[in-house]
């Protein structure tokens, strides 16, 4: 990264104003609440810093917070076929991989 700052022309300084450079952001969550009884899938799209849209599977669509997440999100939100793939987040993404790592993280709960 830091060579990046450096061609870019970028000052290494923690408070620097870095000009010219983005960065963009998928984080994706998944929230178990009981196991996988009340699961809860997010999906957040981020562009320097700022959230523009997000899907939370609670809400079951898109939600865009900013002028430009809102285009996008009603965008994604008008194509039916993607949003059921998008809802199946929850058993695809979510589910599956609690079920592959329950053992593990079960069987080490609690060891020192």
């Amino acid at each position: 990264v830091l060579v990046a700052l450096v061609v870019l022309g970028a000052s290494s300084g923690a408070n620097a104003e870095l000009s010219g450079v983005f960065q963009e952001m998928v984080k994706t969550e998944c929230h178990f609440i009981n196991g996988t009884e009340k699961v809860r899938f997010v999906k957040r799209f981020v562009y320097n810093r700022e959230q523009y849209v997000c899907f939370d599977s609670d809400v079951g669509l898109y939600v865009g917070d900013t002028s430009f997440g809102e285009k996008i999100a009603r965008h994604w939100n008008s194509d039916p076929e993607w949003m059921e793939y998008r809802r199946a987040a929850v058993d695809r993404h979510c589910r599956h991989n609690y079920e592959l790592s329950t053992a593990f993280l079960v069987e080490r709960r609690g060891e020192r």
